[in-house]
């Protein structure tokens, strides 16, 4: 490292004499100003860190570059569900005749279209470029240190009035790795800040989709509530003809009427929910989306991978667990360097401004010194610091075993509800052709006076009542199929995130 110093003085003054005999060559004032901006510029790249434009540039591979070890958990293994009930998921999408064709923005422009606007995305990405920046703080130890300044005379003598101007460099030469510690530890928190944008992408692009697949889910429900609110009509209809005509009791039409009046109150209620859902949207996009089509893509479910092991060092909840680790492990260890001295080598300059300095001969002083420091006792500080970091250390990898079975958990319940939806739906249609044949039969045994309006009316809240049951059973595995999507990490695949800028940050696979 002393080597190093005397090698950084002779290049500048090689620099310092090249750049003397460009300047007797400069032909004009523009040729003049351009130089001496480079050579600044040349000055200050020397004395300072150059910082790394690239951090908002993710590679995931150099981020899932560690392994979970599953060893360490006493727990059930993922349950992974059989292939061949693939074709069961397929047959319950979303394009049928009652769906429009997408006439404005479609599901994966929605999710871009949040991911660019979500002020937590740009807070995040702020955070990042500031811990990018903590990375400079941390290299600017390897570089000189100088400080200067003015200051009195002896108060306490006659040159009290006596002005001296001083100026001080300090080199660092050797310090045991402390510095480089620290520049690590910076690092892990950068790689930890990259992790964090990483979990707010899926939190954001689930949100989005959650969003849609909602609003999808009661503008079907409001259809299903409009047909039984119909349905009901026609009864109240046929009981008020009975009724007048003497045919059936006046309770009839009144008891019709309690169930219109229920299922409009129903109707409400789904309007109700389709209102918050579509405002959610709005605030995510940004604009009024009310009108929208929309569409669930096909492809959806197989981007989901979800008959396959989630890749855990991908996932970044996970990532950013592992890194607070690392974070623990650097600064713990810097920590323990704390206690060996710092090696520096050091220059000082002092100029008296009026007359000699205070003993001295001569109205300057100026000494070079290889001056060694460091921290021989605190009181126990350093010792209670490793102490502390050792405990962090503990506590950050209980953290990574806790996040991984919380991904996990999410994982086997979301498959789980996946297959028992799907099951739901098997009984489910064949429970919506009973309830059709019910209902005809129903209304002939009402016309022969076997059968009461009540029985009617039953029979037909059954009915849209299995539509509703079957129509949330199939948007619930889409709403279980985007959050087992941001479980596991895959939502710039699944979403098609990767290599796009997103408010300046980009994800390389």
């Amino acid at each position: 490292m002393f080597t190093y110093c005397l090698n950084y003085r002779k290049t500048c003054l090689s620099l310092i004499i090249i750049f003397s005999i460009l300047d007797a060559h400069a032909s004009n004032a523009e040729q003049k100003t351009n130089f001496y901006t480079k050579v600044k510029q040349g000055t200050i790249d020397l004395f300072s860190p150059k910082s790394d434009a690239n951090f908002k540039t993710v590679q995931l591979q150099d981020l899932s570059n560690f392994q979970v070890d599953q060893s360490i958990i006493n727990s059930q293994p993922l349950k992974v569900m059989p292939p061949n009930t693939t074709d069961k998921l397929s047959s319950i999408s979303p394009t049928s005749p009652q769906y429009v064709p997408i006439t404005h923005l479609n599901f994966y422009d929605a999710i871009k279209t949040a991911l660019l606007r979500h002020p937590t995305l740009s807070q995040k990405i702020a955070t990042l470029a500031a811990q990018n920046a903590n990375i400079d703080l941390a290299k600017s130890q390897y570089y000189p240190q100088i400080s200067g300044g003015i200051s009195t005379g002896d108060l306490t003598s006659s040159q009290k009035d006596e002005q001296v101007l001083s100026l001080t460099a300090t080199q660092m030469v050797f310090d045991f790795g402390k510095i480089k510690s620290s520049v690590d530890t910076q690092k892990a928190k950068l790689i930890a800040e990259q992790a964090n944008v990483l979990v707010n992408i899926d939190d954001i692009a689930q949100q989005t989709s959650s969003a849609i697949i909602n609003i999808l889910r009661y503008r079907k429900n409001i259809t299903i509530a409009k047909q039984q609110i119909d349905g009901i009509q026609r009864i109240l209809a046929i009981a008020n003809l009975r009724a007048n005509a003497g045919i059936s009791s006046q309770a009839d039409p009144v008891q019709a009427q309690s169930y219109l009046q229920s299922a409009q109150s129903s109707l409400l209620t789904e309007q109700d929910l389709l209102d918050q859902y579509q405002q959610r949207l709005n605030t995510l996009l940004g604009f009024k989306s009310d009108g929208m089509d929309w569409n669930i893509p096909e492809q959806l479910v197989a981007a989901s991978e979800l008959y396959n092991e989630p890749l855990f060092n991908q996932i970044p909840k996970l990532i950013l667990a592992n890194a607070q680790v690392d974070i623990a492990k650097y600064e713990k260890k810097q920590t323990t360097l704390s206690r060996y001295p710092t090696l520096s080598l050091k220059g000082s300059i002092s100029k008296s401004l009026h007359g000699n300095l205070t003993n001295s001969d001569n109205d300057v002083d100026h000494s070079i010194m290889l001056e060694a420091s460091s921290n021989f006792f605190q009181g126990g500080a350093t010792s209670a610091r490793t102490r502390s970091a050792s405990f962090a250390e503990q506590a950050a990898k209980a953290n990574v075993n806790a996040v991984y079975l919380e991904v996990q958990d999410q994982i086997v319940m979301t498959r789980e509800s996946i297959e028992n939806k799907q099951q739901q739906m098997q009984v489910l249609l064949a429970r919506q052709n009973s309830t059709v044949q019910t209902r005809e039969l129903y209304q002939e045994q009402y016309k022969l006076g076997t059968r009461s309006v009540l029985d009617l009316l039953n029979a037909e809240l059954a009915i849209h009542a299995a539509d509703k049951e079957y129509e949330n059973a199939r948007f619930d595995i889409y709403n279980n199929i985007v959050q087992y999507i941001a479980a596991t990490g895959k939502s710039r695949q699944a979403y098609s995130l990767n290599n796009i800028s997103i408010q300046g940050f980009e994800v390389q696979p």
